[in-house]
């Protein structure tokens, strides 16, 4: 219970109506979600507006409510707080209910296109591994220590963030890791949250479905950083052109990493190979297991972002080169026959590329690369046609084939992605719908030294059709494949 002046510090007031000098037992913006004793927060969403619900919440059992525009008429001992932009004061009230669990905590977020999910679970099992109490909130999984907490968006709403973060404060967690979406910044998810630093990987084509431009993409980007206090600490990838842009106005201290241009943080690849990467981060050699120059940048990152959370230079490259690669990224297995079978998450057109690309320095010549490749439905279809492309580009068969359709019918994402490819690629392209098909079809169309790249879905457990998630997982059938195998 807490007061609700409590709750609405720092919270800009237009209006109240009634006594904030009341106990609050809870705060929901969703109606459903009403309890006695409740503070309602009616935000308006892009399929629903909230204040078409405040006489529903009234009725659950809510004493407050805060919103943009007060109803005409109120009910007798409810108390109505207006203000500007109610999503942005959720944020604010969220901190203040939940005892502002993020100035407790060295909290680092990480946001660009690709990258996000490697480093900060790279970061989390690094500290975890110097003996730290750490908490991770990432696309894959939330977990305090070994206590994983499932996860629905790569960044919680902002009472589920505050409460997390609240129980990671509770379990002693000292350094907490997390992705940063666009989406979570410019829906005021991260809103009065405290940040000790913030890292920038890259930033490609992705989610236009959402923002429409990609300069409004970089502008949420951006907005992370500009929103920095001056007690933080902004590190970007200086290789990336919107790197620099990231930093223009804000307060946190500045600093850079790079593998090609001059930066205070610098890598270099010294060999690539199947089983990891050589490398030199600012005059230390050090092996690791994670592969492709991709994974160099990730790899950098941490190491820069552990020096400026003051670690020892000799423990950070002791425990780097101790990580095992992510979940769904880069993983991969290798059948009796020698068929190598790669599961990775990238499912935009750069990521994609810094895969096949990686393929393409780590292979022979004398082996075929056969790439399966899907594009999500209800996302930026922009991308689609792309896709299909650098597939094309880079491999010598390509599988189109679903990804989660969604709402979508699958035929008419394939059909868009059927646009990139070009005449001369046709011969080598196949379009098989049933994804468990396309894969075994893959497999079966390896031989000894190829190499199968199956793209786009990763870490997912799940393939989701017509609104219904069904059991999915491109690592399990590629088992399964080679299992049949050996049979």
């Amino acid at each position: 219970m807490k007061l609700l002046s409590d709750i609405l510090y720092k919270v800009r007031l237009e209006e109240v109506s009634g006594s904030t000098h009341m106990a609050i037992s809870s705060i929901t913006f969703d109606s459903r979600k009403v309890k006695k004793g409740c503070l309602f927060v009616a935000t308006k969403g892009t399929a629903s507006d909230g204040h078409d619900f405040i006489s529903k919440a009234v009725e659950g059992g809510a004493v407050a409510i805060l919103c943009e525009q007060l109803p005409i008429e109120k009910a007798e001992g409810v108390t109505y707080v207006k203000v500007k932009d109610s999503s942005y004061s959720l944020g604010i009230i969220a901190c203040n209910f939940f005892d502002n669990p993020s100035e407790k905590l060295k909290l680092v977020g990480v946001t660009g296109t690709n990258g996000k999910t490697t480093t900060v679970t790279l970061l989390f099992n690094l500290f975890k591994s110097l003996g730290y109490s750490v908490g991770l909130l990432s696309t894959v999984q939330n977990k305090i220590n070994n206590t994983i907490i499932p996860a629905t968006h790569t960044t919680p709403d902002a009472l589920s963030l505050n409460q997390i973060l609240r129980t990671m404060v509770d379990h002693g967690c000292e350094f907490v890791f997390m992705e940063v979406s666009s989406h979570a910044v410019v829906q005021n998810r991260i809103a009065g949250i405290v940040f000790t630093g913030a890292v920038f990987s890259n930033i490609t084509h992705d989610h236009l479905d959402y923002h429409k431009t990609f300069d409004e993409y970089i502008r949420a980007k951006k907005q992370f950083f500009d929103n920095l206090p001056n007690t933080a600490f902004a590190i970007v990838n200086k290789d990336d052109k919107n790197g620099v842009i990231m930093l223009q106005n804000t307060r946190a201290k500045k600093h850079t990493y790079a593998l090609r241009n001059v930066a205070d943080f610098k890598c270099k690849i010294i060999e690539s190979h199947l089983s990891g990467l050589l490398l030199n981060i600012d005059n230390h050699e050090l092996w690791v297991k994670l592969i492709g120059t991709f994974n160099a940048y990730n790899v950098l990152a941490v190491y820069a972002t552990s020096v400026l959370l003051q670690q020892d230079t000799t423990n950070i490259l002791t425990a780097l080169s101790n990580l095992n690669s992510v979940e769904g990224r880069f993983q991969y297995l290798k059948s009796p026959n020698g068929i190598i079978g790669i599961v990775d998450y990238a499912h935009t057109p750069d990521a994609l590329k810094n895969v096949l690309e990686t393929i393409k320095d780590i292979r022979t010549g004398n082996e075929q690369v056969i790439t399966l490749v899907g594009c999500g439905g209800d996302r930026d279809s922009a991308k689609r046609p792309v896709m299909a492309a650098i597939a094309c580009e880079y491999s010598n068969k390509v599988i189109l084939t679903s990804d989660n359709p969604r709402s979508e019918d699958p035929e008419e994402i394939l059909n868009q992605m059927q646009k990139g490819v070009s005449p001369i690629d046709v011969k080598k392209t196949l379009r098989i719908t049933d994804r468990r098909e396309a894969i075994r079809t893959a497999f079966s169309m390896g031989k000894e030294g190829d190499i199968i790249l199956i793209a786009g879905k990763g870490h997912e457990k799940y393939q989701e059709i017509k609104g219904v998630k069904h059991d999915f997982d491109d690592l399990e059938i590629l088992k399964e494949c080679i299992k049949t195998l050996g049979t």
